[in-house]
């Protein structure tokens, strides 16, 4: 049990042991480990709640959410995928989704594609399946399949001893070696059944089950993009948020050094409480940011739309943009678009407008005239635009503060 002290508790988080071919594996205790409740550890998960808390009562008060959550699930998996070694960026993710061929590597995008799929239908499996051992499966399989990682058994735990360490690196060389596979389902099933208990405050839970996942480590390949996965569907999940705004992959992107020697940390030397500050302080960083983005881009869509619903003189003091006789809610419409993704052509509006081509292309015209799109690339055949105020502020670093309390 989590015990409330501030004394001196023992530094054991598992146990290591010897395996056929000379090297050793490390099997992490059942959740949830004993660690001292310091006045450190309390401040920073009693501003991690805060903030958090309001994300989500802002978050639900935002006229689109919807609309938000799409950039912003898309961000994540640039992100995700980008600590695995992916280089694909936000923009050519967005541009490819709006239909648009760019030059970055087909299997980065694939692969960020992938991460998008898996998360977009796990919030979707939440209305019938909890977080669970088959729901990781069904991530699994949707995250690695038709990718570079598709050799690692998409949807199917390891059967094989795995490892990390160093590219190129051999077992007996690996800085650290998960549970053997006849020990995976004995770490597998607890870690299951504490997912499912209470008594926990939820932001520690999160934090003590992303570390034992990836401590588990029960795929061959894709192990940290689904312990990230899990992170906002476990926060959508506890009704923690409404909808999944909040993600913590931009900090350990950002901190990627120390998320790394935080989980290390508590294998090696019990280190809890240090990781679990830091969990919580990229929690509530990333509520901040995650606010942050989301109001500005909302009040910048709003004054878009105002400007847009505002008929345009024509020759001759006719409206050009009216049609059957009232104002054209075309470009009002293509606004709303740009909140999805703020790459847009005349096609692919006029298809998922259900207008005419030139009825598309007059409403996009009118938003480069005000300056909320402008022209991108220089291909001829269906002409690019880009709201690139939007996607300014979606592609921004994460702002990072080495202070859990905010101070």
């Amino acid at each position: 049990m989590v015990k409330k002290s501030t004394g001196s508790l023992p530094r054991v988080s598992g146990r290591w042991v010897n395996c056929p071919g000379h090297y050793r594996a490390y099997i992490p205790n059942p959740l949830p480990p004993e660690f001292a409740w310091t006045p450190k550890l309390v401040q920073a998960l009693s501003y991690a709640d805060h903030l958090i808390g309001r994300l989500a009562g802002e978050g639900g008060r935002l006229p689109n959410p919807h609309l938000l959550l799409r950039p912003f699930l898309r961000r994540e998996a640039v992100l995700s995928s980008r600590i695995e070694g992916t280089q694909a960026t936000l923009g050519e993710l967005l541009e490819v989704e709006a239909g648009v061929s760019v030059e970055r590597s087909p299997d980065d995008l694939r692969e960020v594609g992938n991460y998008v799929a898996a998360l977009e239908y796990g919030i979707k499996r939440l209305n019938k399946l909890p977080l669970s051992l088959r729901l990781v499966l069904e991530l699994h399989e949707r995250l690695m399949k038709g990718v570079r990682g598709e050799r690692a058994t998409p949807g199917e735990f390891r059967r094989s001893q795995n490892w990390i360490g160093a590219p190129g690196c051999t077992l007996s060389q690996a800085s650290y070696v998960p549970p053997p596979p006849d020990a995976l389902m004995d770490c597998l099933g607890p870690w299951e059944k504490f997912l499912h208990e209470r008594p926990t405050p939820p932001l520690i839970q999160v934090a003590l089950a992303h570390y034992q996942f990836e401590a588990i480590h029960p795929f061959l390949d894709g192990n940290g993009r689904v312990g990230r996965l899990l992170i906002p569907l476990f926060l959508v999940e506890r009704s923690i948020l409404p909808t999944p705004l909040l993600y913590l992959s931009a900090f350990f992107e950002a901190t990627r050094r120390d998320y790394y020697d935080l989980l290390s940390g508590v294998s090696a030397r019990g280190n809890w409480e240090e990781w679990l500050i830091y969990f919580l302080n990229g929690v509530a960083r990333q509520s901040e940011d995650a606010l942050s983005r989301a109001e500005r881009i909302n009040k910048m869509l709003e004054s878009w739309r105002i400007e847009a619903s505002r008929a345009s003189p024509g020759p001759r003091g006719q409206r050009a943009d009216k049609e059957g006789g009232r104002p054209s809610l075309v470009p009002v419409r293509l606004v709303d678009m740009l909140a999805s993704n703020p790459f847009i052509t005349i096609k692919k509006a006029a298809e998922q407008l259900g207008v005419a081509f030139t009825t598309a292309q007059r409403g996009i015209e009118k938003l480069e005239k005000i300056g909320v799109v402008s022209r991108t690339g220089t291909t001829k055949r269906d002409r690019v635009y880009c709201a690139k105020a939007i996607l300014d502020i979606l592609e921004e670093p994460a702002r990072i503060s080495a202070d859990p309390a905010g101070s």
